[in-house]
């Protein structure tokens, strides 16, 4: 299994593009694919079909609360989804008080990188903890540019 984190430092160049047709076309290929949707603007929720709004569990819940990733992950048609909502943006405030605040989210996607061929995280645009949380967790990063 290998995970690759998507970044880039602005918005417009196709993070959240590659990494939901990357999801789509390797699941179409036969693979077991996750993605993480690490932006608080959750596009790549919606990308894969899925309704932020009607969430159960999100990342947020993974990273913060301590929710298990198999209760959070969303099953379509197109990959599995850890799904983001718009509580992901606090999140860089309330990871800075928490023991490994680089490395929760690497710790929490251990549990079922043994379930996936591939994992993608869709990062913000921005280098801040969120993003700094997708880097300790990827094995590979893809950076694209325009």
């Amino acid at each position: 299994m290998k995970t690759y984190t998507i970044i880039g430092g602005v918005n417009g160049v196709g993070k959240t593009t590659t990494a939901v047709n990357l999801t789509a076309a390797l699941t179409e290929a036969g693979k077991k694919v996750l993605l993480c949707d690490f932006d608080p603007q959750a596009n790549a929720t919606s990308g894969l079909g899925v309704d932020k709004r009607h969430v159960r569990h999100s990342v947020y819940d993974v990273i913060i609360n301590g929710t298990p990733v198999e209760q959070a992950v969303v099953h379509t048609k197109y990959g599995d989804a850890l799904p983001a909502t718009a509580d992901l943006a606090g999140a860089g405030v309330e990871l800075v008080t928490m023991e490994r605040p680089h490395f929760q989210l690497a710790d929490a996607l251990n549990s079922v990188k043994d379930q996936y061929d591939l994992i993608f995280i869709d990062c913000p645009p921005s280098l801040e903890l969120l993003t700094l949380n997708g880097l300790c967790a990827a094995d590979s990063i893809l950076v694209p540019v325009q």
